[in-house]
């Protein structure tokens, strides 16, 4: 890997050079991966003053899995937009494919569709030629320009492998392990997982020689997002995805692109190879620069003595070397780190839950099974298990019962009118205090009034300068606490959750899916504050690394099955279900 500073030329702290690969790799088709590939040459995008990335030219080569990084705000969708022709660059030009897949984000967008139809949209082209031909057809009469428009769109859709549509539609959702019985139902009826699966069969309709994935793994369940790591590995063309997952990254990628520093460099390796390259490569560029800086103010001072004396050959040589001894500019980075501290205003007694038999059931339907079990102080268990399998239900049981959750709160976020607890019973310990972060949080940020007064109203007696305390870690600079509740982004909503967590000091956590939103930088500084978090902490969650590096207990959900509950973190959980 060869690697430019800027100074002669270049734009942004680095540009990386990469070798081609090697003779042969790919020596079956030379022609055909040169036309498979995506490059950018010289492309720019800003918004008014701010820079998202400048003078950009790179290439995604076939045969390689690009995750595409970046803070929020960095201009990942931006880019994937340029990539996929949704947006046109400022300056520069990007070069594709004739025929790629792209994922869509909006699982809801093709609810009203058959299944196999779903995955036909993925071939825009020939889509549109077989809605037109149907309209024609359905028309009472045809005139002679109609008869003509008739025979165009027939040449369309030979072209584009119509007539054998449904079939191939059908073999791709049969490799996706979406059963024929599914394929005429219609998007609505399908679980989060499936549907999924379905635009990522829409996305790979036609052989596209390109796959790009903004947040693939969003509203997937773990063994889903295994599953697709397993599908992502086998594919052959130029993969770029984006994804706030880290293990999901370092288990799919081979390269990664980083947008920073006003410009994207592109790194071999994983996710965490790169965040060390890096910080490596960063540096030694600083460390360069200030002997620099050391050098050329030594030469300024001969300069200035001697300027006016008879050394004038001496100083024009240390002007000349002034001049080649220009520092490397260094671009400032778009990352921001959040810091996430949870205290303790009174730690618990020692039994912190007992569960008796707890079960929950709608409309005769089991959806918790008689389930017993007791936590202690200290312990941090992960629910797992497939979408829609009662984890979220067991939360809401307990919280149902606890003595500091507001029932008016339970029912906002849960939207449930009901009763919580069809069976069994819920007894927390001896000062037990428990703080929330539920799933669809929106509901509970009120609107009309600011983030500050938002948070204030969780401790109508705290400080002003900690209210802005806590917002300042989590990235609220002081104008931006006055922010209109009801016009915060997702990400921003679930760091206002963090500062009300950390505000409250409660010795109890429960989080349902608090990584939403949340950019990598966001999910590691919770990763690291609920490892050192002293108190108990029951958390819902898909993102495979939070598990395995907070989690020393699992609760397994699985459908007509009893609550698994094992004693030990997920890597002995994992090894003992093989």
């Amino acid at each position: 890997m060869v690697y430019q500073a800027k100074g002669s030329s270049g734009h942004g702290i680095l540009e990386e050079i990469s070798a081609l690969p090697p003779a042969g790799k790919f020596q079956h088709s030379k022609q055909v991966e040169k036309h498979k590939m995506i490059s950018v040459s010289g492309i720019s995008m800003r918004y008014g003053a701010k820079i998202l990335f400048e003078d950009v030219s790179t290439a995604f080569i076939p045969g390689r899995r690009y995750g595409l990084t970046g803070p929020n705000g960095a201009g990942k969708s931006t880019f994937m937009k340029l990539l996929t022709g949704e947006l046109e660059p400022q300056k520069g030009n990007v070069v594709r494919p004739r025929k790629f897949g792209v994922l869509s984000q909006d699982q809801f967008a093709f609810d009203a569709y058959r299944v196999i139809d779903t995955v036909i949209m993925g071939n825009k082209r020939l889509w549109a030629a077989m809605e037109e031909r149907e309209q024609l057809y359905n028309k009472p009469e045809l005139t002679n320009a109609d008869g003509m428009r008739l025979g165009e769109l027939e040449g369309i859709v030979g072209d584009e492998d119509g007539y054998s549509a449904d079939s191939d539609a059908a073999v791709l959702l049969q490799g996706l392990d979406l059963p024929d019985e599914l394929h005429d139902r219609q998007m609505g009826e399908l679980q989060g997982g499936q549907k999924v699966r379905v635009l990522l069969a829409q996305a790979l309709f036609g052989h596209p020689g390109a796959l790009l994935l903004d947040e693939p793994t969003n509203h997937l369940d773990l063994d889903s997002i295994h599953w697709l790591q397993e599908f992502l590995n086998r594919y052959d063309g130029v993969l770029i995805v984006i994804s706030h997952d880290r293990h999901f990254l370092n288990s799919v990628c081979t390269h990664i692109a980083d947008i920073d520093y006003e410009t994207i460099i592109t790194y071999t390796g994983t996710y965490d190879e790169m965040v060390l390259a890096k910080t490596q490569v960063r540096s030694q560029i600083e460390s360069a620069n200030a002997q620099r800086e050391k050098k050329i103010s030594q030469l300024n001072d001969f300069i200035a003595r001697f300027a006016a004396g008879t050394r004038s050959s001496q100083v024009q040589s240390r002007r000349k070397e002034v001049e080649r001894l220009q520092l490397t500019e260094l671009a400032k980075s778009n990352i921001q780190r959040p810091y996430i501290k949870f205290d303790q205003t009174r730690p618990s007694g020692k039994h912190i839950l007992e569960l008796e038999a707890v079960a929950k059931d709608y409309d005769g339907h089991e959806v918790v099974r008689p389930f017993t079990s007791s936590l202690t102080r200290g312990d941090k268990v992960a629910l797992v298990g497939r979408n829609g399998m009662g984890k979220t239900t067991l939360i809401n049981a307990l919280l149902a019962n606890s003595p500091t959750t507001p029932m008016k709160e339970l029912r906002a976020t849960s939207g449930y009118d009901g009763e919580f607890l069809s069976a069994g019973k819920v007894i927390w310990g001896h000062e037990a205090s428990v703080g929330y972060f539920a799933q669809d949080h929106r509901a509970l940020v009120q609107p009309g009034m600011t983030a500050f007064e938002w948070l204030h109203l969780w401790d109508p007696g705290a400080a002003d300068e900690e209210i802005r305390g806590y917002l300042g870690q989590m990235l609220f600079a002081r104008d931006e606490g006055n922010k209109r509740t009801d016009v915060l982004s997702g990400g921003e909503t679930a760091r206002l959750l963090f500062c009300k967590l950390m505000l409250q000091k409660p010795n109890v956590l429960v989080l349902d899916e608090p990584t939403n939103h949340l950019d990598l930088e966001s999910i590691n500084a919770l990763n690291i504050a609920l490892q050192k978090y002293p108190g108990t902490v029951l958390l819902v969650t898909h993102d495979h690394d939070l598990i395995d590096e907070v989690a020393t207990r699992i609760w397994h959900f699985e459908k007509d099955q009893p609550i698994e509950d094992f004693k030990g973190p997920y890597e002995e959980y994992q090894a003992a279900k093989k």
